[in-house]
């Protein structure tokens, strides 16, 4: 097992069942104002987006100043968007992450990252990719928060609850 990819596909795994919990509740909720560590579940997810799409972008051999700005650029054309479309962009932007991973033999390789906020640094792709699972899992917790404190409940993303849902069950002897 290639633990990055599998950490990736737990990533994607987990971002699909809070749309599949948002697109259970009350439509209004996905845009309604509270006092979070983000104002709205829309903005919250949008982040996520934005950050998966710069660090794919990196990935792909684009320098971080730029990426980052490409990213946030599209900001505001994500703030305009339904929550079904917002939902059809992370899919493609796993699409992307997926091809980037079949082609990519060694996630060892070290690139050379020269981050605009805190300096350069050498680094491997797999630490990219285990650092945009993470980021996505603490944010799906403020989500899961943000959720329960506007009265519903989030969905179950725990990596172990991934286990159960994707990995075949042994067969007892």
């Amino acid at each position: 097992m290639n633990y990055p990819v599998k950490m990736y596909e737990y990533h994607v795994w987990a971002n699909q069942a809070i749309f599949n919990r948002l697109l259970e509740l009350p439509g209004e909720l996905y845009n309604r104002t509270i006092t979070s560590i983000f104002p709205t579940v829309s903005e919250a997810l949008i982040h996520i987006y934005t950050v998966d799409l710069g660090w794919m972008n990196i990935l792909s051999g684009q320098d971080m100043s730029s990426a980052l700005a490409e990213a946030n650029q599209i900001r505001e054309e994500l703030e305009a968007i339904s929550l079904e479309d917002l939902n059809l962009r992370f899919i493609e932007l796993s699409d992307r992450y997926a091809a980037f991973l079949r082609q990519q033999p060694d996630l060892e390789r070290m690139i050379r990252l020269d981050n605009p906020y805190a300096g350069i640094r050498d680094t491997r792709l797999s630490e990219i990719l285990l650092h945009v699972v993470n980021h996505g899992t603490y944010h799906r917790g403020n989500i899961a928060a943000m959720l329960r404190q506007l009265g519903s409940s989030s969905a179950m993303t725990d990596y172990a609850f991934f286990w159960y849902q994707n990995e075949p069950v042994m067969a007892s002897e």
